[in-house]
């Protein structure tokens, strides 16, 4: 970060911004601290914006929620902002980044937070300006609760004394130890899933797949925060960035490090274990129709016995029904051996076709 420089060129420098809107719905505090104490707490922006002139060595921090477009220009003409910086805190939809623009830094971060009642990640954006004496946060979303943040820091004076850089770093610090819960729940969930896949739970796919898509997101949240704090890390002698201030951020970094391996640990085990309820579900499916072809097997092994006593039974059936007629020519009908010689016929049928269809398996 740079040498603060002397403000009082600065002050004077600055132009007369636009008042502010008299309503300020997304103003969540603003504050002016001198020498690491709260020295004001202005209900307005242009009220933040005197006071500091008041205190030309103080700092203000500015906290908003979704603030409305005016009261984003009332801040770029007060602290000279960028206004491509300004546009992105406008829209929001950013990915996670830091960017210099002159003696300001520009640092966007995802939040994250774990819903344990929904069983889903839920995440927030955060956009922070960094200037010399000057810190405003633009949240959109619930994460994070920079509440804590602010207290903490003044709980710590020789900490809040270090500047904006100082609250920087603890806005990072409370937003890399957010993740934590995140990831103690998703790893209960991904126990839940193994547990669900073995157990044959039908649903499990659709779990699988959302989950996933939370991983996706939470690796964009995480992954560039590690290029982010090597970059603020690699400008520490360029900038005069406080030792102690280094040994915080170094802390922080490691802590991003850690989360972002676990991350694509999880995103690794959850590609595996789709993989294995695909593999489960295509031996169940094949079960399945084993089973089903068995069942039609078994199911024409008895229409071919049947089909084979119908065949047997039906020849004494003809033979008898020809004989039935009882036509005055019918040759058979004058001989002494007519009778026997139906039955034999009969007899010969049905022991010739018992035994064609024996020798074919169908009886």
């Amino acid at each position: 970060m740079p040498d603060r420089p002397d403000p009082r060129p600065r002050v004077a420098a600055r132009r007369r911004p636009p008042e502010p809107p008299a309503n300020r719905p997304s103003v969540v505090q603003a504050t002016v601290y001198r020498d690491g104490r709260r020295v004001s707490s202005p209900d307005t922006l242009a009220e933040t914006f005197r006071r500091l002139r008041e205190h030309p060595d103080g700092m203000a921090w500015i906290g908003l929620h979704r603030p409305t477009e005016a009261e984003l220009h009332s801040l770029a003409a007060e602290f000279d902002l960028h206004e491509l910086a300004v546009e992105d805190a406008m829209e929001a939809h950013q990915r996670p980044k830091l960017e210099r623009y002159g003696d300001t830094l520009f640092v966007v971060l995802r939040a994250a937070r774990y819903l344990d009642a929904q069983e889903e990640v839920d995440f927030g954006e955060l956009h922070v300006f960094v200037g010399p004496d000057f810190l405003i946060t633009v949240r959109h979303g619930a994460a994070p609760d920079l509440s804590a943040v602010r207290h903490r820091m003044e709980e710590n004076p020789d900490l809040l004394r270090l500047g904006p850089e100082a609250v920087l770093y603890a806005i990072l610090d409370a937003v890399v130890d957010g993740y934590a819960p995140v990831v103690a729940g998703v790893q209960n969930d991904i126990d839940e899933i193994e547990t669900e896949v073995f157990g044959g739970d039908p649903a499990v796919s659709r779990r699988i797949y959302e989950l996933s898509r939370e991983m996706v997101e939470f690796q964009r949240a995480t992954r560039p925060l590690v290029g982010m704090l090597h970059g603020l890390m690699a400008g520490f002698a360029k900038y005069g960035t406080d030792e102690e201030l280094q040994r915080y951020l170094r802390d922080v970094a490691d802590h991003v490090t850690h989360t972002s391996e676990r991350v694509d640990g999880f995103r690794q085990a959850l590609t595996e274990i789709l993989t294995v309820n695909a593999t489960l579900v295509t031996q169940q499916q094949n079960a399945e129709m084993r089973a089903l072809a068995e069942a039609g097997f078994e199911q024409n092994e008895e229409i071919k016995k049947i089909s084979s006593w119908a065949a047997i039974l039906f020849a004494p059936t003809l033979v008898g029904t020809i004989y039935g007629m009882n036509f005055d020519t019918m040759p058979e009908l004058q001989w002494t051996f007519g009778y026997p010689f139906a039955i034999l016929l009969m007899a010969v049928v049905c022991t010739s076709l018992y035994f064609i269809f024996k020798r074919r398996d169908w009886l």
